[in-house]
């Protein structure tokens, strides 16, 4: 019974988001780390992830939800930005920063607020 309310597609989705955030702040750390070493090629989440989960969020199928694992890759789209190969762009690691810090808050309180619903149900307060 209590699994059926953590197998919901909305928050699968949401729970989701929040591991491709996580996963994407580590990406984000390496590329900045990896800012002045020669040949190092960006890394970000693959981009078929975000395709899966909107198909699998659309379609409502908690099943396919449940098994998107987010990964990495290299940003085939990063142009080198140094004579020597380097496509870490320090402003652009930055503002991804900034967008998945606010991404990683949004679904962190879709989450609370859904675990906060049951909790009210399940005891009667807040």
């Amino acid at each position: 019974m209590i699994d059926a309310l953590f197998n919901q597609p909305d928050y699968l989705a949401a729970k989701k988001n929040l591991d491709a955030a996580v996963l994407r702040q580590d990406a984000i750390a390496s590329n900045i780390a990896n800012l002045e070493t020669p040949g190092y090629k960006r890394v970000d989440l693959a981009p078929s992830f975000q395709k899966e989960l909107e198909r699998a969020s659309s379609s409502g199928d908690a099943q396919s939800l449940a098994g998107l694992k987010p990964t990495l890759a290299v940003d085939t789209t990063a142009a080198a930005v140094s004579p020597d190969g380097n496509t870490v762009n320090l402003e652009k690691e930055l503002m991804q920063m900034n967008q998945n810090a606010l991404t990683h808050s949004y679904e962190t309180e879709l989450i609370s607020n859904q675990l906060a619903r049951l909790r009210l149900a399940i005891t009667g307060r807040s």
